[in-house]
């Protein structure tokens, strides 16, 4: 049987930022890796109408949850992190396993 697509039913928002927070795991300079768990800080700012996370460029406006105390609750209700709102997140290993299905979508550049 396939996988369904965005199984516990994250909104738009939900999923860019979870994407982002993927991404952020990924580069030393953002995470901490603690067990299977990823402590994702030092959250870029944006400057002008982007920042940058590794290779990519992400646009502020898809940025938008990462300073969005609501997102980080709703994340964490469904499991995919552990709020350290506003300083940045743990994901849990069912965050970084979660396809969002966005992320080629709001990572410009680089290797998506």
């Amino acid at each position: 049987m396939a996988t369904k697509r965005n199984p516990l039913k994250l909104n738009p928002l939900q999923l860019k930022t979870l994407a982002l927070l993927q991404e952020l795991a990924r580069h030393p300079e953002h995470a901490t890796r603690r067990g299977e768990d990823v402590m994702v800080s030092q959250l870029p700012a944006p400057h002008g109408d982007h920042f940058h996370v590794g290779d990519f460029a992400v646009a502020a406006r898809d940025a938008t949850g990462l300073s969005n105390p609501a997102v980080y609750a709703a994340l964490e209700r469904k499991g995919l992190i552990r709020s350290l709102y506003p300083m940045g997140a743990v994901l849990t290993a069912q965050g970084l396993a979660y396809d969002t299905g966005v992320r080629e979508h709001i990572l410009r550049g680089g290797h998506a």
